[in-house]
């Protein structure tokens, strides 16, 4: 439950009540919602904010029904769909969703995929705007890149693990979805699958989902502007005098944005190495060291090393837990939400 609530925030929750409080919300709004900039669904950030419930809660429900169909209980079905939407990861079963029928986790695939969308996606798709859907950048981007990485990884399991094509499917698309929304389920030890296939697992982990969705890491919305920004620097060269501003979804992005993406992206990537270098002065040999510092940043659970799909944190030192608790604060809030409580400037008058 307290992650369930957790994925859409806390706060979103209690914008829809502070203005019956007399107590105003649009701040906290913009603050939490995680991504770049939030799509108002109603001009009215309330009617908005219990728009996103609604969407969230309505999902959940869908795919308990669903997973019940499948043969679980409502208890398994109902924290699986929390885990889910939440893109938590949490499980009844040390398994994982490994325990479970095919069935089951192909709704699981589909219903990360949904959670790890912007959801407001969701919302113009219940009013049948599926071409403004499509319309979307981010939406083309993060299902373009998740279908091919299933594809490539789905014939190197084929063509390598001898199992059967539709296992080899099932485990990788499972895979893909969970690491790139950060929900962490898994279905097969993926450290056991050829070397060159965790090259592209850990890739993964520094993705994370839609901007607007539950999902952590840096968000696709955030590489997107990353790529597109340094390809236009080449044009710039060669055109010194020209202006050529990064465009995303058609509209043209203000370089105050472009600074705030590259100054995440930075200080993710130092927090990254930062925590590296901690875990491995703790004793951790190096795969576990950054398979810990990225899948707690990036709030997807399972790692690389002894922080695997099959392992946990529970044998890692205290000092190590300590770090790994604060990465996933500092992933989970977005960073600068964290950062700037350790800036002297904010405490001054």
């Amino acid at each position: 439950m307290t992650h369930w609530i957790g994925g859409m925030g806390i706060i979103v929750l209690s914008v829809a009540i502070m203005p019956i409080l007399g107590i105003g919300g649009m701040q906290l709004f913009v603050a939490e919602m995680p991504g770049i900039t939030p799509d108002k669904l109603h001009p009215r950030i309330t009617q908005t904010a219990k728009r996103l419930w609604l969407i969230y809660v309505g999902l959940t429900f869908a795919e308990t029904i669903l997973l019940m169909f499948g043969g679980m209980d409502l208890f398994n079905a109902l924290c699986h769909s929390f885990a889910t939407m939440a893109t938590g990861g949490f499980s009844t079963e040390n398994e994982s969703v490994s325990a479970f029928s095919p069935y089951i986790q192909y709704v699981i695939i589909v219903f990360m995929f949904m959670a790890g969308t912007n959801f407001t996606l969701h919302y113009l798709g219940l009013h049948r705007r599926f071409r403004e859907i499509w319309k979307n950048e981010e939406f083309r981007y993060y299902t373009l890149f998740t279908a091919a990485f299933a594809v490539v990884i789905t014939f190197m399991l084929f063509l390598n693990n001898g199992q059967s094509f539709e296992k080899s499917f099932r485990d990788a698309t499972f895979q893909v979805v969970s690491i790139v929304t950060t929900t962490g389920f898994v279905t097969a030890d993926y450290l056991i699958w050829p070397g060159y296939i965790w090259i592209f697992i850990f890739l993964l982990m520094f993705i994370g989902g839609s901007a607007g969705s539950t999902g952590g890491g840096i968000k696709v919305a955030r590489q997107i502007l990353l790529l597109k920004n340094s390809f236009l620097e080449f044009k710039r060269m060669v055109h010194p005098q020209a202006v050529i501003p990064v465009r995303f979804n058609g509209k043209a992005v203000s370089q105050e944005i472009l600074y705030l993406v590259m100054a995440f992206f930075l200080f993710y990537i130092l927090i990254f190495f930062a925590g590296t270098f901690a875990m491995v002065l703790l004793g951790l040999d190096f795969d576990t060291a950054i398979g810990a510092t990225i899948a707690t940043l990036g709030n997807i659970g399972p790692g690389i090393g002894g922080v695997g799909p099959v392992e946990n944190y529970s044998e890692l030192h205290t000092g190590a837990k300590w770090i790994s608790s604060f990465l996933m604060l500092l992933g989970r809030l977005e960073l600068f939400t964290v950062l700037i409580l350790f800036a002297p400037s904010f405490w001054r008058k």
